[in-house]
């Protein structure tokens, strides 16, 4: 009669426990990731300079001593937890293992806050296009458009072609004066036109 109760090896009999030890694992990485992005969420967008002065007031930390401790100018210390310098990685490294804080915080918290100001800029260099006619810049890529240094050319066509929306939020974009001066400029200039570039703009 044959066998049938062969033996188990003990990697064969272990399998499942490695298993669930590895889900563990992914699990745990898991709710940690999504702990953390839900901790940067708090602070996202604000400098991590302002985010480390609150750290270490609340920990009754003087400045230029830590600063000291970090072989950081307590100067260019103190401009970076003014929100007005940024954080380099390197130095963000150091305070995070003086503090015990998790590796990258202050790199991410940086990464942030320069992603908010460039979005800020591009909002500030361009008037809303979604409120601006297509048919407005049809002969040309609206997107390499250099609205300031071709201002005098934008405020021209807009005045010319465009509705009441489109006046309305060139002035807004530019201002009641310089939309003023640029209509001014062209009552006794040559008309303005514009130009396909082909270079783009930083």
């Amino acid at each position: 009669m044959p066998n049938l109760y062969k033996p188990i090896s003990m990697s064969t009999f272990l399998l499942p426990f490695k298993l669930i030890r590895s889900m563990n694992k992914y699990v745990s990485k898991n709710v940690y990731i999504c702990t953390m992005i839900r901790q940067f969420e708090k602070y996202k967008g604000i400098h991590p300079g302002i985010v480390l002065d609150r750290e270490l007031k609340k920990r009754s930390i003087k400045q230029r001593p830590f600063a000291l401790s970090l072989e950081e100018h307590p100067q260019t210390f103190n401009a970076i937890t003014k929100g007005k310098r940024g954080i380099s990685t390197a130095l963000a490294l150091k305070i995070e293992r003086e503090l015990g804080l998790e590796e990258g915080t202050l790199v991410i918290l940086q990464a942030y806050y320069d992603i908010q100001k460039i979005k800020e800029k591009e909002i500030k260099s361009t008037p809303d296009l979604h409120i601006l006619s297509k048919s407005l810049f049809w002969d040309t890529d609206i997107q390499h458009i250099d609205w300031e240094r071709q201002y005098r050319a934008v405020i021209q066509r807009v005045f010319e072609r465009g509705n009441e929306n489109d006046k309305n939020e060139i002035t807004r974009f530019y201002g009641t004066e310089k939309v003023k001066q640029a209509l001014q400029e062209f009552n006794i200039r040559s008309p303005y036109t514009m130009y396909r570039s082909n270079k783009t703009t930083d």
